[in-house]
């Protein structure tokens, strides 16, 4: 029996990532909600999910020795998939909060989008980013497998990402400007957007993380 260990550090969507990957796994796999460290280095895949402030996130994970546990998942080599503040996490420093260091396992910083956004035509944007928006696949990705160039995900931010190294970034996004919303270093996937409520292409890109031998 595989199994996935969704980590519960008290700030994620951890039903609905859950259940969505329950709705994609094969019959030999098992998703577990877990907080348990044993059971987080022991399981064959990783998710760590986050919605909320940064400083509260990185305060409980630090708090709960996940950032530990997170490394050591990295240094083992097994696959680990970060979901929207999941993924600012992965990076280096964000300017949150009046700014916060993260686990810096993928070097980058998270940037506000500002104020006054327009568009191309001129019309004004709101922050947070919140809705369907077109991801270019920047580079090619086991992950896309099966999902169309500029398919639409589910996306609810006020901050953004952008890599150190344009290797890492495999997935783009344009809202009054451009920014990274999928990184990719060794056994690491992470994305800006919400798969467990981006429909089909959603459930494809977490279907290709439970088959993904990095």
């Amino acid at each position: 029996m595989k199994t996935v260990a969704v980590i519960d550090y008290g700030m994620g969507n951890l039903h609905s990532a859950s259940k969505a990957l329950e709705y994609v796994a094969s019959s030999d796999t098992r998703v577990k909600v877990t907080a348990d460290p044993k059971i987080i280095q022991q399981a064959d895949r990783v998710v760590l999910p986050g919605v909320g402030a940064i400083r509260d996130c990185m305060a409980e994970i630090r708090a709960r020795g996940v950032d530990d546990v997170v490394r050591e998942v990295v240094e083992n080599q097994r696959p680990l998939l970060g979901i929207c503040v999941g993924m600012q996490v992965m990076l280096s420093h964000s300017e949150e909060n009046g700014g916060v260091d993260c686990l810096g396992l993928m070097p980058g910083r998270v940037k506000f989008f500002g104020r006054g956004l327009v568009d191309e035509a001129g019309e004004k944007l709101k922050v947070p980013h919140m809705g369907w928006s077109p991801v270019q696949q920047h580079r090619y990705h086991p992950l896309w497998k099966g999902i169309e160039d500029n398919a639409r995900f589910y996306f609810v931010h006020s901050y953004h990402a952008h890599a150190n190294d344009d290797g890492m970034a495999v997935g783009r996004c344009h809202y009054s400007v451009d920014f990274d919303v999928a990184l990719a270093r060794d056994t690491i996937f992470a994305v800006q957007f919400h798969p467990e409520k981006s429909a089909d292409s959603g459930l494809k890109l977490l279907e290709n993380f439970l088959n993904w031998n990095p």
